[in-house]
């Protein structure tokens, strides 16, 4: 996790007595990583957390691909996708492989539960909407273009605001760990001595919104705590409430982090992919492409060269701005470049592009070292049509027509 920090009443040292207000000792929960020898938090509880009863399984978590031998470029339009389910049992997982999978939510119901992932991380991308999600170390109000970062263990319960007439629905993408790899900023925007961000980081700790109060909810009743591990979520039952932390500190912990807090890194020529990483887990990373000054270079060309990323699978999440460089995309189109296949700016953007100084383009990428699968969902949204959108466009010219390709560019 990013830094220490800490949220509470807390005793002054570690492992030792810390009594409620009627004489009754806290219960201490180490919360910790690696066979506790990664980051860790400690936690303070009213009740003991073993204090369970009524477990049962619910439904199977484990995701189904499709033509996972077939190799080529995909477009999804998920603005298509019904809304359904709650922030959790709305998701539907659209690619993934042994070490991420993502999906959209599209919610149009209330948690009435509180849920654990116990399998991996997630890094939720909220496109639209707000609200808080209240987690087991305090409360993460959220709003649009958030990343909300939920580290493996972590019991929350997400509420979205009452909507006002006109808004969109509430959707958000998120991508979890399926390999047991934590989400984390990359190592080399990191201080090895101290873990503080460096100063060549596109953000730092002042970016980051932590848990805040409320923190303890001291209620009796009943409360079901939803929890996924081993391919099935499993419902336990509490006769207290699940969210009785009265404090915690340490280094594991939830987090938000807004993608319009991210300073792009911008150059005199066209730079790569690795700039805009914002997090990684093993054998992924998340990048962001936000609104910036393109190269400035008399001779740039502010498009991408054609490229080919050769051990890389690249999905891209469109959140907002010009897209018409790019024949059919619009805000929430979701493409795939697997490895292997060549691929760049669409025919006329390169001269189109020539002598733009802005972009305004919001996205999401997620580049991935396996290859990505898709499930039936997300064939059901495919744009059959796009693996052939690069060879449609005739040049009048020997070096194009830029009047054909007069918008913005497009920069992936």
């Amino acid at each position: 996790m990013p830094f220490y920090t800490t949220l509470g009443n807390i005793p002054s040292k570690r492992h030792i007595q810390f009594r409620r207000p009627d004489g009754e000792l806290y219960s201490e929960e180490v919360f910790g990583t690696e066979g506790f020898v990664g980051p860790t938090s400690t936690m303070y509880h009213i009740h003991p957390p073993t204090q369970v009863s009524g477990w049962k399984t619910l439904y199977s978590t484990k995701t189904e691909y499709i033509e996972t031998d077939i190799m080529r470029m995909r477009h999804l339009k998920s603005m298509d996708m019904k809304p359904q389910g709650d922030p959790v049992t709305g998701r539907v997982v659209l690619f993934g492989n042994e070490d991420v999978e993502m999906s959209i939510c599209v919610p149009n119901e209330e948690m009435t539960y509180h849920y654990k992932n116990g399998s991996g991380d997630e890094c939720i991308f909220v496109h639209w909407g707000s609200g808080t999600v209240f987690t087991s170390m305090g409360s993460l109000a959220f709003h649009k273009k958030d990343y909300i970062v939920i580290p493996k263990g972590v019991t929350y319960r997400m509420e979205f605001d009452d909507k006002q007439e006109g808004d969109p629905p509430n959707r958000f993408v998120c991508f979890e760990t399926m390999n047991a790899s934590h989400i984390l900023p990359p190592p080399r925007y990191i201080s090895k001595k101290t873990s503080q961000f460096l100063e060549h980081s596109p953000y730092c700790e002042r970016d980051l919104r932590l848990p805040t109060l409320p923190l303890t909810f001291d209620e009796l009743g009943e409360f079901e705590v939803r929890i996924k591990a081993r391919d099935r979520v499993h419902s336990y039952m509490y006769d207290y409430h699940p969210l009785d932390i009265v404090g915690w500190d340490g280094c594991y912990y939830p987090y938000c982090f807004n993608i319009d807090d991210f300073s792009p890194i911008v150059g005199k020529h066209h730079m790569p992919p690795p700039t805009h990483q914002t997090f990684e887990g093993h054998n992924f990373v998340i990048c962001s492409f936000c609104p910036r000054v393109l190269d400035f270079h008399e001779l740039a060309i502010p498009v991408p060269y054609h490229h080919s990323n050769l051990d890389s699978d690249e999905v891209l999440y469109y959140v907002e701005g010009n897209y018409k460089a790019r024949k059919g995309i619009e805000s929430g189109s979701i493409s795939l470049h697997p490895q292997g296949i060549p691929h760049g700016p669409h025919p006329g953007t390169i001269e189109g592009s020539l002598g733009a100084k802005w972009t305004d383009e919001l996205a999401v990428m997620c580049d991935t070292f396996r290859p990505l699968h898709p499930t039936k969902a997300a064939l059901g949204i495919d744009d059959d049509a796009y693996p052939a959108s690069w060879s449609a466009w005739k040049p009048k010219n020997g070096n194009g027509d830029k009047n054909n390709e007069a918008s913005p560019p497009n920069t992936w």
